[in-house]
């Protein structure tokens, strides 16, 4: 049977990624990790009630990763919640779950991500690349966009100023730093992992602007 997990699922790919897994019915079950039940019901749904700080891995059995996992550091508080978040639980939920037989595994980082930078939050999410490498999936995917956009259910005052910028500046920025509609990630995440194939894969965002913006969730 084949099985996907997402962790992160609440989140703004996440949500976007749920949504399109079970309308498109990919996987024979999509699993997914919550910290409490969240209201929808699916025939291929189930929903595992998880605390990523004491951790039960006997739910991650599947064939497909995806995490979606990430904060902020002034919402996480501060920089080592921020860490524990954005780089300890993906990479225990992936050194988890290829132990119990996960053949791939797809995460969302950021545009700019490099184990060397001098940017913690960039450097979080390099260093998180790096350690996900030496796992040995089948395939490994990450994605790197740049400005997310979407409905979130929080304001983010960078973000929204950030939405700003690129609608006065949008056709001066390249590509790569474009915004990107979070929607299109989850997309993009989906249909990679369908391609099947050996290695390790990165996508950067100007690769996610060619699937189309889904409805609102």
């Amino acid at each position: 049977m084949k099985t996907a997990l997402i962790a992160g699922a609440t989140g703004l790919v996440g949500s976007y990624l749920l949504k399109y897994l079970l309308e498109q019915a990919l996987y024979d079950k999509v699993k997914i990790l919550v910290r409490k039940p969240i209201d929808l019901q699916h025939p291929l749904l189930e929903q595992v009630v998880f605390d990523y700080d004491s951790p039960d891995y006997n739910h991650l059995k599947v064939t497909d990763v995806y995490c979606c996992l990430g904060t902020t550091i002034r919402k996480a508080g501060s920089r080592q919640a921020f860490r524990k978040v954005d780089y300890d639980y993906p990479l225990q939920i992936a050194q988890a779950a290829s132990q119990k037989g996960a053949r791939n595994f797809a995460v969302v980082t950021a545009v700019g991500s490099d184990a060397g930078s001098r940017i913690f939050y960039n450097r979080v999410k390099g260093e998180l690349e790096e350690a996900l490498s030496e796992i040995s999936f089948f395939s490994l995917h990450i994605f790197r966009p740049s400005m997310l956009l979407g409905s979130r259910n929080e304001f983010r005052f960078g973000e929204e100023a950030g939405k700003l910028l690129f609608r006065v500046l949008g056709r001066f920025i390249p590509a790569k730093y474009k915004g990107v509609h979070a929607s299109q990630v989850a997309v993009c995440m989906a249909r990679q992992m369908q391609t099947q194939k050996p290695g390790k894969f990165i996508h950067e965002s100007d690769s996610m602007h060619q699937y189309a913006v889904m409805t609102e969730k």
